[in-house]
């Protein structure tokens, strides 16, 4: 990973998106999809972490999540944490993450990580060589709350191109098939946000929970700005 010019400012936000190289897909099947929460959660440390064999880290994860979901908040981790992950979005071809950094250089050492971690893993698997990831990470820095939430919203709606394609461009034609698919998206934080326990801990929901108001409150914010959206765009 290259040199980056920009400086994250620890305890500030970003919204991160990894994409691969070439457009090609990073996450083909089901398993790809749960090698990637686990890279997300696995590699947020600021410890060497070593895993070079897939069954091994299957166990590992499953574990993780058993354990998770027996033991209600707070959930004991041990990891030193190099961001706090609050939303994220796997899709095929691409990575969404809404991080805070919490160490110096965090941001930027967890995506090292995560790119190098994952596409050993990729390569291993698919019997190729090279890079699996675009050479740089995009990034933006988070300014107000307002902004903030867009991302959650924007972040979790990202699947919904795999049902309505270029819908940001031409509006949603079925708001509640929309949201229902959303709701029912394994490979996202957002049934997490919305009381489905599906990967409790990959991700820290309690800031943003306050921020939009709970539960019912990221449902509300949600299916709004999917409406003002969709709307919008048919209007043009």
């Amino acid at each position: 990973m290259p040199y980056r010019k920009e400086k994250f400012i620890t305890d500030e936000f970003y919204h991160v998106v990894l994409r691969g190289i070439d457009g090609k897909k990073l996450f083909k099947d089901i398993g790809d999809h749960y090698r990637g929460i686990f890279s997300i959660y696995e590699f947020n440390n600021a410890e060497h972490v070593a895993i070079k064999d897939r069954r091994k880290a299957r166990v590992r994860f499953k574990k993780i999540l058993k354990e998770a979901k027996e033991n209600p908040p707070p959930f004991v981790d041990s990891r030193d944490k190099l961001v706090e992950v609050l939303a994220f979005c796997i899709m095929p071809n691409h990575l969404h993450l809404l991080l805070r950094q919490l160490q110096d250089e965090g941001i930027f050492k967890f995506m090292k990580k995560l790119g190098s971690g994952y596409g050993r893993y990729f390569n291993t698997k698919y019997d190729r060589k090279g890079y699996v990831f675009q050479s740089r990470f995009v990034s933006v820095r988070i300014k107000n709350d307002n902004q903030l939430k867009v991302v959650f919203a924007y972040i979790h709606s990202n699947s919904v191109s795999l049902i309505e394609p270029k819908w940001k461009e031409r509006g949603i034609k079925n708001l509640e098939k929309v949201i229902k698919f959303i709701e029912n998206y394994k490979w996202s934080s957002y049934q997490d946000y919305i009381g489905k326990q599906n990967f409790p801990s990959v991700a820290e929901r309690e800031f943003l929970l306050e921020t939009i108001g709970g539960e019912n409150g990221c449902r509300l914010f949600m299916k709004d700005w999917l409406e003002y959206r969709g709307k919008v765009k048919e209007e043009k």
